[in-house]
């Protein structure tokens, strides 16, 4: 598929780069992308892979604009309030980019119909927020030997990571199953407005790379983003032998709806202990003598003020050192802010650990509501 004289003036820029070239313009040309989720991480997304030359540009929502997207969702504006997304966003990014086809797939992806959508497209964007989708993309693509790039936000951070069939881990192998609810959405607990545009240009970078097959993607890594601190943190992820959908014996064999297929267990077996209830367990000394506190931090944070009592196994080393913790005592998992301590415990329960707790809020809340002098180091 060669490029036109429009196309080829329109992509200077990026055939002027030796990595990718006109070779790999006319890659990007004859490819098929998927964004799942026209939000704020499916608009920076796309609009950038669709400035970039994907040839075909699927976008997957069943939602219309409302006024509270323009905070955040750059595919719109005020004038596409009460339009569907798809329909919106379509119009928008082929005002961006003639040269592009746009499908709208105006639709909610579940089990009965992922495959079908999925299929004919060569990489696949997960921009949603809900967590039930999340899953039935992400054994959709491990089925059908799709490469995935997920990402998540929620208030000042998010995460991304990518999945690539033989080569690393899905996001299942991270966190095997999650409650729907766990995790606030961008209504109940607010979103800065930014957050997403960083994510989705991460997502829109990871697909581009993967087409032109230039640098390395994030497989088997989970990287962090603190908007706060300005802060990326890289933490190593390896594939699951157990899990579900790609270990060696797989019990999903077919895509089924979350609900159906977990009962959270992972999530029912997490403590979650808020600062003030901390205090007081610390204070008594019994309660105190049964727990065993983990701060998770990097050594760096953990050497600029850490609770009197606390270990220092960084989450990065935690899986491989789980078998260093007290098992007649119960590991109370401490990080900054009470993201890393919830991942700290996912791996706990799945390392056999019955009934972890985590630090809700972090030493953040710590901070705020015990200690007013406590020093947090920065993430």
């Amino acid at each position: 598929m060669t490029l036109s004289a429009a196309e080829l003036s329109r992509y200077h820029r990026h055939i002027a780069l030796p990595e990718i070239g006109r070779d790999g313009q006319e890659r990007l040309k004859r490819a098929q992308v998927l964004v799942v989720g026209a939000g704020g991480l499916g608009s920076p997304a796309a609009l950038y892979l669709a400035a970039a030359g994907v040839g075909t540009l699927g976008l997957v929502d069943c939602d219309r604009v409302e006024l509270s997207n323009l905070q955040r969702q750059v595919l719109f504006d005020s004038a596409a309030v009460g339009q569907l997304k798809t329909e919106a966003a379509r119009e928008r990014l082929l005002a961006l980019n003639p040269e592009i086809t746009v499908v709208a797939h105006t639709l909610t992806l579940r089990a009965e119909n992922v495959l079908e959508t999925l299929r004919d497209y060569d990489v696949i964007l997960d921009g949603t927020d809900r967590l039930t989708t999340r899953y039935v993309v992400n054994d959709a693509c491990v089925l059908l030997r799709k490469p995935l790039v997920s990402a998540a936000i929620h208030r000042f951070e998010g995460h991304a990571m990518t999945y690539l069939p033989g080569r690393g881990p899905c996001y299942r192998c991270l966190f095997p199953a999650a409650e729907e609810g766990a995790v606030a959405n961008c209504a109940q607990a607010g979103v800065l407005g930014v957050l997403p545009g960083v994510l989705g240009a991460i997502q829109a970078t990871e697909a581009v790379k993967i087409l032109t097959g230039i640098g390395e993607p994030i497989v088997g890594r989970l990287l962090t983003y603190d908007a706060l601190e300005l802060r990326f943190l890289e933490l190593p992820v390896t594939r699951r032998a157990d899990c579900a959908v790609c270990g060696e014996h797989p019990t999903i064999t077919a895509p089924q709806e979350e609900e159906a297929l977990c009962d959270s267990v992972v999530h029912s077996q997490v403590r979650r202990i808020d600062a003030t209830a901390l205090r007081d367990l610390l204070a008594a000394e019994r309660a105190r003598a049964s727990l065993e506190l983990i701060d998770v931090r990097e050594p760096r944070e953990f050497d600029t003020a850490h609770l009197p009592g606390a270990r220092n196994i960084p989450l990065a080393d935690l899986e491989r050192r789980l078998r260093d913790l007290t098992r007649e005592r119960t590991p109370v998992f401490i990080c900054r802010s009470g993201r890393r301590s919830l991942v700290a415990c996912t791996l706990a329960v799945l390392g056999g650990i019955a009934a972890p707790a985590h630090l809700e809020g972090g030493l953040l809340a710590w901070a705020a509501q015990v200690d007013a002098g406590f020093e947090v180091a920065a993430g």
